[in-house]
């Protein structure tokens, strides 16, 4: 039994895992990844492969179709994102797949929360200023009292609420999936983007899917209290990437804690690296130890139950 394994927070911790497909008689292939392989590449190696554990890449009709051609029989998506993956190929092609959903969202709401505390005493100035000999000491701005803007209210966003609410912000939850949330009373509801004006963050921990796609764009960044701060630690797809530019050059948009991007690696030359006040990350919100052991060994039985193979590779 042949597992291709493409998730660069798995392939990072790799050697903790050899064991458990030891024991379903596996082997692994464990290329070098950076955030996705590209298409071409996926399509050249899949179809080597009985099982494929999935990052980020490019789950194509294409790729699917050069997998099951040749070993392919299961997948599974680490992670919650399935924005990735062309779920109707899988079905035509009898393929079936997963995701790991519910298993980081303290992590992820850990890191949200991080940043909107870097924003907010602007911690990364004071580094980077020390770093150049400096001793700076920029005014921050207090977080009692504060409204955040939580775009997606998940297991992700319940954590962040948690950890917003604790910090004695008001949080406004923005979701359409999701019912009334008992054990999280004081998180209030709005539809988007009613009472956006009252933001002072926006943070956003939502899925990727056609109503969240650009969700924050000129009309909602208009209607936005001058001089907010967002972070985003969902997709970076859920930002029109130039028009958060333009709020920053400005002044709209205060400062901005992006983990993710629409295109990823950040290219280069983006326009994001000339703006001070941004945070940049590498789309890392879930990469604790613990984290992606949980999520590893999950993502291992699921697919070795789709492939009907228990410990000890019997089948």
């Amino acid at each position: 039994m042949k597992i291709l394994v493409t998730c660069p927070l798995m392939l990072g911790l790799m050697d903790r895992f050899y064991p458990t497909l030891e024991r379903y008689s596996a082997q692994a292939t464990a290329p070098a990844v950076v955030q996705s392989l590209s298409e071409d590449e996926l399509i050249n190696i899949v179809p080597q492969h009985d099982g494929w554990i999935i990052g980020d890449d490019p789950v194509t009709r294409r790729v699917l179709e050069a997998g099951k051609a040749g070993r392919l029989k299961a997948a599974v998506k680490w992670g919650v994102g399935v924005d990735n993956i062309d779920f109707a190929a899988c079905a035509d092609l009898g393929i079936p797949i997963t995701n790991t959903p519910g298993l980081f969202g303290a992590e992820v709401g850990d890191t949200a929360m991080g940043y909107v505390i870097a924003l907010a005493r602007e911690s990364f100035h004071i580094d980077d200023g020390v770093r150049q000999g400096g001793w700076p000491k920029p005014t921050g701005i207090s977080l009692a009292g504060k409204t955040a803007a939580l775009v997606g209210f998940g297991d992700i966003g319940k954590n962040t609420a948690r950890r917003l609410l604790a910090s004695g912000l008001q949080v406004v939850a923005y979701d359409p999936f999701v019912g009334p949330v008992p054990e999280l009373p004081s998180v209030e509801r709005a539809d988007w983007p009613a009472r956006l004006e009252e933001a002072d963050y926006i943070v956003l921990t939502c899925s990727l899917t056609p109503s969240s796609r650009n969700i924050i764009n000129a009309d909602s960044l208009a209607r936005a209290k001058a001089g907010v701060r967002i972070v985003n630690v969902s997709r970076g797809q859920v930002i029109d990437q130039a028009a958060l530019e333009s709020a920053l050059a400005s002044g709209k948009v205060y400062s901005a804690a992006l983990d993710v991007f629409e295109v990823e690696p950040l290219p280069i030359d983006s326009p994001l690296r000339n703006h001070s006040r941004v945070i940049f990350g590498s789309h890392n919100a879930s990469n604790t130890v613990e984290a992606v052991t949980r999520g590893s060994e999950t993502a291992i039985v699921k697919l070795m139950e789709f492939l009907g193979v228990s410990p000890g590779g019997e089948s």
